[in-house]
């Protein structure tokens, strides 16, 4: 389990992450969605214990991050946005030297670094320098030693990022394959696509905070029919009134709200104009996921 606690980090005058809490059980995918520069890598380095925490708090199966911060660390697998290795080594007596971080003895260590791999495809080059590795295979072998030590735990920063369709597939069954063995999961992207795919809850963060968490069933219903409305003469009151069908959003331009069905539309449309509203614009329409997104963040 990840427990994170009103998690802040500065870097001088520039405040990454404010006041930022969440929970990620075992068993379950909690995906991070934010624009770049709104926190996401800097919450997942300081969960791994890369970074110190400003103010706040986080346990990794309730081992503080930094006051106890080896037996922590042994908790959790972090995989980086962009890996970066000692250019000379060579990939098994890497995994090996991370495999003793977590107690594991050498023969055991190589026989798991040999599986995986094999599994991860690159077991033809366990000879060659880290260094002749291409970013994929490098992306790839991060994730084996992130798995090395088996830890209950995972941080995925960017994983699928400049992955070609082939290795999306696959990282994406491993994470789902993670979550069927228990493991907590942090996973952070902007292909909002995946997360949809596999995350229980998305959290988004705006400015270093989480601005809303999104359960698997509010993922379902993305997607789902939806009023769009314009209203001309619009001030602080509307939200209050279209807050009666549900949770509106607002892009500056027009509201957006999900309705059950057609008929609130209209109905919609007469609290509005019973309130002296000048509604120049009201209609079914489609939400996705990343319209959603763009509209909680701007």
């Amino acid at each position: 389990m990840i427990n994170i606690s009103h998690l802040s980090k500065s870097y001088r005058k520039v405040k990454a992450v404010s006041d930022l809490s969440l929970d990620i059980n075992n068993g379950e995918i909690m995906g991070l969605a934010g624009l770049n520069g709104a926190g996401k890598s800097t919450t997942i380095r300081a969960a791994s214990g890369i970074i110190f925490p400003t103010a706040g708090k986080i346990t990794i199966n309730n081992f503080d991050i930094v006051k106890e911060k080896v037996l922590a660390s042994k908790q959790v697998g972090w995989v980086p946005e962009l890996p970066n290795f000692e250019p000379d080594a060579k990939p098994i007596s890497l995994l090996k030297y991370y495999a003793g971080f977590y107690g594991i003895k050498s023969d055991d260590a190589e026989k798991t670094s040999i599986e995986l791999m094999k599994e991860f495809d690159i077991y033809n080059y366990r000879n060659r320098k880290l260094k002749y590795y291409s970013q994929g295979m490098k992306k790839r072998f991060s994730l084996i030693a992130a798995m090395i030590g088996n830890p209950d735990n995972y941080l995925f920063d960017e994983t699928l990022n400049g992955l070609d369709p082939n290795g999306v597939k696959e990282v994406r069954d491993l994470i789902l394959n993670l979550k069927k063995q228990g493991k907590s999961i942090l996973l952070s992207s902007h292909i909002l696509s995946e997360l949809q795919n596999v995350a229980d809850r998305i959290a988004i963060v705006k400015n270093g905070s989480v601005i809303k968490i999104l359960t698997r069933e509010d993922l379902m219903h993305l997607g789902t029919d939806g009023v769009k409305i314009h209203v001309k003469n619009a001030d602080k009151n509307v939200d209050n009134i279209l807050s009666q069908f549900g949770e509106p959003t607002f892009d500056g331009t027009y509201y957006y709200i999900k309705t059950k069905d057609e008929l609130d539309s209209a109905e919609i449309n007469r609290q509005l104009v019973m309130s002296n509203y000048k509604v120049d614009y009201i209609g079914i329409e489609n939400e996705t996921l990343e319209e959603y997104f763009l509209n909680m963040v701007k």
